[in-house]
Parts: structure tokens; sequence; C-alpha cells
């Protein structure tokens, strides 16, 4: 006899109280998360999720009103291991999956609890009788909320999805088809044009204010005090073990006596640590220091009243490891203390992922997924040349299989990433402080404390609490050091979360701020490394990844440099130039963006569009009119952009407003100073510069026009 299951492939067998919530089909060989029963209070998505920087979460169904739970439990079990059938999905949008990622699944079943307790307060206690009228009602609620076009559309689908699952488990409910399904979803969606989708064009990016010094302070802690930390942790640990280990002896008793006799004898500072808001005597260290045991010193302590006197006069517990690092100079610290080393390694994680993470436009996940030895030394090729230092690791956004389904794991990316010399050093710490073959950012390894077990790397939502507190170690120590210049201020937008560092990035590039952004990195090589358009062998790649972002804040730089020089026109500056009428037009074809969501599509194209683009150079105080054909800083016939870094005096491309004149001057005035007070040869070479300055104003003023007048 011919059963309903073999007739179609897609209805799901009903489930026993003990069964897996998660299959073994969709279990990956290597995933050991442990998997949840049917029956039970909490559901783990652990055996779907490989990704190491995904926190791995539950479904409660102490939030489902009891009188859903039965035909919920199903109808997510359903979802948990069935597809959707091709028919669903054919008349769908071409992002429409029969699967979807476990991060969705969670938000999904979640969406629905909160439907079923909106029922309930309706007198509604079986899915079966949620009609289109009451479906139609549930959507109103999304649409009044005040969300996103996009985010009540995600929001519409998860619903759908629900009776979909439901048509495909082994007892329906029966739940009516939602009416946006059937008859179109733009009456329960906001107007087109509202707020963001939240992907990463909508995230803000961390102001150069704020960037500038805190890269400076991730590089300097990867760069010139990591070796006095990775030190001062090994010699904590060694502290630890060994107060950990020791035993009552004749010869620890003695020296911990002569020890602590001088303590109170002389009124020294009592080593002392800070526990949970309160002021202890440091029993561990000094058991490690003198060679008794803790017992030993507790009982002591006791006998001299330490508790007592560390509360009153609290002292350093002192490592003997050296201080070499210097911060302006000067050694950055007096001493590292056995309480400090877990904190300032925690800091030390924390500026290796800055660095990587800001310096190679990865996004968070990938970052997190790297892997010590991800990154080796280029070995010479046959004519000696040593290459660049590549990143070869995993990409998750955007990886199926060959079903077309998410596949948590990611893959290893076919492009590798290019790593600057920085971020090379940031990998080579991080390899210092994991075992062989680790995630760099293993999660139980950078828990310091040692206080948690951790599984995968660290997550995302802990970066940001890290960055928080090294901003504020950053703020502490450059206030001790007397350097207010480069202390890092309060982010206008918000916490400087990793996400956001990614936008950051290509903004900075685009627009290629001062400061000391511009100290800590050199954005016009930092984008040639970058660049996979145009750099060495990588020509004919995809454009996608950071090369899209990047294209987008371009193509927003280049709107503002055009109503930038809209303002001065209208504000009565004249402007010089070989291309100075056709900078004229393109600033008055160039479209506004204030308040629209820039697609890369529309970057693109908005960008090929050869001699209509305008680029701001502050650096060479020019606009560029990029046209390839004249411009003598292009490489390739397929750039889009010019080389800002490289910008080569009497192009042709280039226009002066009055406003970039002044710039000059003042720039020639304030070098003029400097020669001042240098040594002869070098007196001249300033001098020289700044006489080219003024002389690059002086043939602005010569040859400047009013636009609009007859001259």
């Amino acid at each position: 006899m011919t059963t309903a299951l073999e007739v179609d492939p897609y209805l799901l067998p009903m489930p026993r109280p003990d069964s897996p919530v998660v299959l073994a089909r969709w279990i990956s060989a290597g995933n050991t998360h442990p998997a949840s029963a049917y029956r039970d209070p909490r559901w783990s998505l652990g055996p779907l999720i490989d990704n190491p920087s995904k926190s791995i979460e539950g479904l409660h169904w102490k939030n489902c009103p009891q009188e859903f739970q039965d035909q919920l439990r199903l109808i997510a079990w359903t979802m948990i291991n069935g597809e959707l059938r091709p028919t669903h999905l054919r008349n769908r949008a071409r992002a429409a999956r029969g699967r979807v990622s476990p991060g969705r699944m969670l938000a999904t079943a979640r969406l629905w609890m909160r439907l079923a307790r909106w029922l309930r307060e309706r007198g509604i206690t079986d899915l079966g009788h949620c009609t289109a009228d009451l479906w139609r009602e549930y959507g109103a609620t999304l649409l009044a909320a005040g969300r996103s076009r996009a985010r009540v559309e995600t929001l519409l689908v998860q619903l759908t999805s629900l009776w979909a699952f439901d048509q495909l488990s082994a007892h329906p409910c029966g739940i009516a088809r939602p009416p946006w399904d059937a008859e179109g979803a733009d009456d329960f969606l906001p107007a087109a044009g509202g707020a963001g989708s939240g992907g990463e064009n909508s995230r803000e990016p961390v102001t150069a204010e704020v960037m500038g010094p805190l890269l400076v302070w991730a590089i300097r802690m990867v760069e010139d005090l990591s070796e006095d930390i990775l030190n001062a942790w090994a010699e904590a640990r060694r502290l630890s073990a060994a107060a950990a280990a020791g035993r009552a002896n004749a010869q620890g008793k003695a020296a911990l006596e002569r020890y602590l006799l001088a303590l109170v004898r002389d009124g020294a500072p009592v080593p002392a640590t800070r526990n949970c808001g309160a002021t202890r005597f440091a029993a561990s260290f000094v058991a490690a220091t003198t060679g008794a045991s803790v017992q030993q010193v507790h009982r002591a302590a006791a006998r001299y009243d330490l508790p007592r006197l560390a509360a009153e006069r609290p002292g350093p517990c002192v490592l003997g490891t050296a201080v070499t690092g210097r911060i302006a100079g000067r050694p950055w610290c007096e001493h590292l203390d056995f309480h400090q080393a877990a904190a300032l390694m925690r800091h030390l994680g924390t500026a290796a992922a800055l660095t990587c993470l800001y310096l190679t436009g990865m996004r968070v996940e990938e970052a997190l997924g790297m892997r010590s030895g991800c990154c080796p030394d280029p070995q010479p090729d046959a004519d000696g040349r040593t290459g660049r230092h590549l990143i070869r690791s995993r990409h998750y956004k955007t990886v199926v299989d060959q079903d077309g389904y998410h596949v948590s794991g990611g893959a290893e990316r076919d492009l590798p990433w290019v790593a600057i010399t920085p971020v090379v050093r940031a990998i080579r710490v991080l390899e210092r402080i994991v075992p062989n073959g680790a995630l760099l950012f293993d999660a139980r390894t950078h828990d310091f404390a040692g206080s948690r077990s951790y599984t995968g790397s660290l997550k995302p939502t802990s970066l940001r609490r890290r960055i928080e507190d090294f901003t504020a170690w950053a703020n502490l120590t450059a206030a001790a050091h007397g350097l207010t210049d480069q202390a890092i201020p309060a982010d206008p937008h918000g916490a400087v979360a990793p996400a956001r560092l990614r936008r950051t990035l290509a903004w900075h590039i685009a627009r290629r701020p001062g400061g000391l952004v511009a100290l800590a990195i050199q954005y016009g090589h930092l984008r040639t490394m970058l660049d996979t358009r145009t750099a060495n062998g990588y020509g004919s790649r995809s454009r996608n990844g950071l090369h899209s972002v990047l294209d987008i804040e371009t193509a927003l730089s280049a709107a503002e440099t055009a109503a930038g020089l809209r303002d001065r026109i209208l504000a009565g500056e004249r402007i010089s130039g070989v291309a100075a009428r056709q900078a004229l037009l393109a600033a008055h074809d160039t479209p506004h963006f204030e308040g629209r969501l820039v697609k890369p599509t529309f970057a693109a194209r908005f960008l090929a569009r050869d001699g209509a683009v305008l680029h701001d150079n502050p650096d060479a105080y020019l606009i560029c009119v990029y046209r390839r054909d004249t411009a003598l800083c292009a490489r390739t016939p397929r750039d889009t952009a010019p080389t800002l870094n490289a910008c080569v005096p009497g192009c042709s491309n280039a226009v002066r407003t009055d406003t970039h004149a002044y710039g000059l001057r003042e720039r020639a005035r304030s070098i003029d100073q400097v020669a001042a007070h240098a040594p002869p040869g070098v007196r001249d070479r300033l001098h020289r510069t700044a006489e080219r300055l003024r002389a690059a104003a002086d043939t602005h003023d010569h040859n400047a026009f009013t636009p609009g007048s007859d001259t």
C-alpha cells in the first residue's frame, strides 16, 4: 500500500516525545553540541550551528501559551527538520529558500509564540481558528509599530511560513493562509523610502575623532606592549599554579614569617586585591612568592591582622617581569601587577581584534572564525621575491550547499584576505595566546579569569563590551601619560560595535580624513591592497565583499564633494583648471543622497560615469574630475576612482576653488614656521615645498573665473 509519505516526500512523520529536535540528516559530522528531545522545555539549535561566532541559543516553550504548545511544537519541529516544497517557493522572491538559517528559525518560532499570545488575548485557543480577518488585524499591528518596510516584510514572510510548514506537518491544525501571501504585501507594508534595512549601508561609521585614537591604542598595545603583557601573564599563571599546588612546609613557613614581619615592622603597603567591591589581602600571591601554602598564609595573616592592614594600606602585587614597552618615550607603567595580568590580556585580545577587523575589512564572523596558522609567512618565489601575507579563512554570509540551503559552518574563501603589517603582527600575538590550530579568538582561552566554560569563539556582543573596557583603559593610560590629544571620545552614534568597523574602513578610505586616523594607516596604500579590481592577479575577480561597501562610500563622498562645490560657487568663489567647466556640470548633475539607502549596484553605476564624478583630495587641496584616459594616476583601464595618494601635479583632471588656494597658502605658512627651526639642509627643502604651494595658489588666482561671468 502506498503511504502519504511515499507520495509526498516533503511530509514528515509524527515525532515521539523522545525524538531529537534536530534529525541526524541535518547535523554535520564535526558538530558536538548536545541535542534536545521533543518533550524538553528548551530546544537547543546547537546541532545546526557550526559557525563559532554564533551563540548557542534555545527555544523556551515556557514562553508559549499552554493552549498552543502542542500545535506550535509540531510546526516548529517540522520547520527545523523539513523543507518547503518547490511549488511554494516558485512564485516568491528569488531569495526564498526551502530552509533557513538556525538564527532565522529561532526568530521565526519566537514570532509564532508572540502571535499565539496575541490570539489568546482575543479568546482564541486554536491556530485553526486564526482566520484571514485575524491575520489582517495582526498584520495591521506590525504596520502600526513603526518598523521599517524591510523589517515588516521579513515578519510577514516568517508568519507565512507558519501556514506553509503546518501543511507539511503530520497533523495540520488548518491555520488559514495569510492574506498578504495571496493578495500581495503592499497593503501591510510601510511606504517605500522609509527607514533603512539595517544592513551595512545603514550603519553609521565610527567617526574619525573616535576611530583614530582607538586604532592608535590598539596598534600600540599589539606592537609596543604585547611582549610585556604576555610575559606578565605567563608569570601570573606560574604563580597561580604554584599557589594551588603548594603544600604546608617548614621552609615556606619560615620565609613567610620573615616576609610578613618585615611588612608589619616597616609599615609597608600590604599586597592586596579588589574582590566583590572590597579590598582583600592577596593570600595566593604571597603564598606563591614565599613558597608557603595558602592555608599557612591565611593562618599567619590572621595572627598579624593583615586583612585589616590590607584595607588600610593596600599595595601592589608586583610581578618580577621587566617593563620594556614605551609610550611617548617613557616606560608605559612602573611595574606589572599579578592581579592586573588577566585584564591586560583581555585588552590585548581586544586590541588584536580591533586591528584585524578594521584593517582587513572582514565581517565580524569572518574575523572571529580565523584560526592559528591562517596567515603563514609568504615564501620567496624562484626570483627571490616575497609576496604579501594572505589570510586563508572561512566566510559565512552567502555560503549555501548544492540545494541552496545556508551552510552554518561556512566555507574557505576562494580569494584570501590581504594582511598588511599591523594585521600580521596582531595575528602573531593571538597565535601566542591560543593553542596551535585553535580559533584565534577561542572563547575559553580568552576568558582569562577562567570562571566560565565557553564554546566556539568570542561573540560579537562580548567583543563590543570588551571594546568599551579597552577604551576606558586607553583613556586612563592616556591621562596618566599626559596624552590628552590621544584620548578616545564617546562616539555620537553610540557604542563602537564590531559590525560598524567594516563600513568605517570604507568611509575612511573614501574620504581620507586627517588627524590620528591618517597617522595610524596609509589609506591610499590600504585601498590598493584591498581593491581586488586592480590588485595584481585579481583583476577578474567578482565585485563583492568589502569592495561593494567601498563603492557605496566612494559614491557618497563624491556626492558630498559635488554638493560642497555647488555651495562654494553659490557663495561667489572662483574656480580654475582645465576640467573646471566639466566639474561645474558634474556638480550640477550629481544627485543628492541625503536620506537615501544607496545600493551597491547603483553606486557602481554612479562611479562608472567617466568624467562626471568629483573626488575631493584635501591633502592636495583640489578636486579631481576623474577621467581614466587623462588621469596621470590611472593604473588600469578598469579604474573608476583616482589614486588620491598618488596625485600628480599638472594633471588635467584637477580643479581648484578659492578655498583650495587659501588652504595652499596656509599650508605654506605652516611649513615656513617649521623651517625656521630646522637644520639648514632640511630648512631649504621645506622652503622649496612652501614656494611650490604658493605657486600653485598663484596659478589658481591667475586662471580662475567666476561661473556665469563673461571671463
